[in-house]
């Protein structure tokens, strides 16, 4: 596993869920690097990609309300332990839990174990709140799935606030978490 700059120069193969992430950071003038791995489904799996991408690991978390009305993107520390009620209270929802994968993929088009900030922009009628872990703001650059878990991205946070979360218009919420 080696860290390449920009696109896959071949494109054989790549989910087109993929293929428009980097499309669209193309588009916006963002800076990339990518590494293809194994599918990484849990943390642990992820120990070495995040050795090789040198950057804040994010877990992203997709949640929703009880009734299933109000949807959430919830961008952490990998080291951080997800606490739900302090999520919901800082998010000002109720009981917030994992959402279903069926709507995952039905306002993300991602599937269970690839969720990240990029499937955002799939996100078209803006159903789903980011909400972000202050910390994630301290970091230079973080890593995430190009909607894919066999890819994992490099950026720059500066990047994914300034131009990608601005394109994709989705204004995060910013959370104090404990650890």
């Amino acid at each position: 596993m080696h860290l390449t700059k920009g696109r896959p120069e071949n494109m054989t193969g790549r989910r087109e869920r993929e293929k428009r992430v980097y499309e669209l950071l193309d588009q916006l003038d963002i800076e990339y690097e990518y590494v293809d791995h194994e599918p990484m489904r849990t943390m642990q799996d992820c120990l070495e990609v995040d050795r090789i991408l040198d950057a804040v690991i994010c877990k992203n978390l997709f949640l929703c309300n009880h009734q299933k009305t109000a949807y959430y993107l919830l961008m952490l520390p990998g080291d951080k332990q997800f606490r739900s009620g302090e999520v919901s209270r800082l998010a000002g929802s109720s009981r917030l839990s994992f959402a279903p994968p069926e709507d995952m993929e039905r306002l993300l088009d991602v599937s269970p174990g690839s969720v990240s900030v990029m499937g955002l922009m799939n996100d078209h009628g803006r159903r789903v709140r980011l909400l972000m872990d202050e910390e994630i703001l301290t970091q230079e650059y973080f890593g995430c799935h190009p909607c894919v878990n066999t890819t994992s991205l490099r950026l720059s946070v500066k990047d994914l606030t300034e131009k990608f979360l601005r394109a994709v218009e989705h204004e995060p919420m910013i959370l104090r978490l404990s650890r």
